[in-house]
């Protein structure tokens, strides 16, 4: 193991950490195609899609409740929203990441860019002005947000994405919740959903420990930064951040795939 390869996982796991502390999301939909694809352009093994999944589920875990640690304070994480969502995505992200292991690379992939393409679609929908909205205020359809985690979950245990990338659309543009409070309840739902991942990618043996370890470090260090800068930025600018980080990851998983 050279100093190339921990330089370049470290940078990784940083600047996906950092912007999953800030946009609300575990990191995976920026990390995924990251470590696809940013280690062989410095001569290092490149890593298979199932690597890639198992190193992105455990390092969601820890990027994840870093995040929630940032915004434990001034009432931004939604008690039952992280409870019906964080329950069923739990259920279906054990089922995705166990059922992982029985799919091809390619299929991997593919799950992947219907999950980057399906939030990249929902980011750019209008959604309704819920931000000036008083936060103890706050309602959503508890029976509707129960099906879409369970359904996220499943999806996303497959890719190891944790599915934050897709929770934050859906609160935002189905469930007409807060931006702030979105990023900040995603962040736990995701935490709850990284478990049954991560545990499900272990026991299928598709965790490489080494990279895995450094991506854990860099995370726990960027995170929390993340978490601060998302507090202070614009939330129309960091709707629109996150929605171009979405589409082009899209693309790029697509043009791969058919090319």
């Amino acid at each position: 193991m050279d100093l190339t390869f921990i330089i370049v996982v470290f940078a990784i796991g940083f600047i996906g950490s950092f912007l999953s502390g800030m946009l609300g999301v575990g990191g995976s939909i920026i990390k995924y195609p990251m470590l696809l694809y940013i280690p062989p352009l410095f001569g290092l093994v490149a890593f298979t899609a199932h690597e890639v999944s198992g190193i992105s589920a455990v390092q969601v875990l820890f990027a994840s409740i870093a995040g929630v640690w940032a915004y434990r304070k001034g009432g931004y994480l939604n008690k039952q929203l992280i409870i019906y969502m964080g329950a069923a995505i739990l259920i279906g992200s054990l089922v995705g990441s166990y059922g992982s292991s029985f799919l091809s690379e390619q299929a991997v992939n593919v799950v992947y860019g219907i999950l980057a393409a399906i939030a990249a679609v929902m980011m750019f929908v209008p959604k309704k002005q819920v931000d000036d909205m008083p936060l103890n205020e706050v309602t959503f359809n508890k029976p509707l947000a129960t099906i879409l985690a369970l359904i996220v979950g499943v999806a996303s245990g497959i890719v190891g994405a944790a599915g934050g990338f897709l929770l934050v659309p859906i609160m935002l543009t189905v469930l007409h919740i807060p931006t702030r409070m979105t990023i900040a309840t995603s962040l736990a739902v995701t935490f709850i959903s990284s478990i049954g991942s991560s545990f499900g990618k272990l026991v299928t043996g598709q965790v490489d420990y080494w990279p895995a370890f450094i991506m854990i470090i860099a995370s726990l260090l960027a995170a929390p930064l993340g978490a601060k800068a998302g507090k202070k930025m614009n939330t129309r600018v960091l709707q629109i951040i996150l929605a171009l980080m979405i589409a082009g990851t899209a693309v790029k998983i697509w043009f791969d795939i058919l090319m």
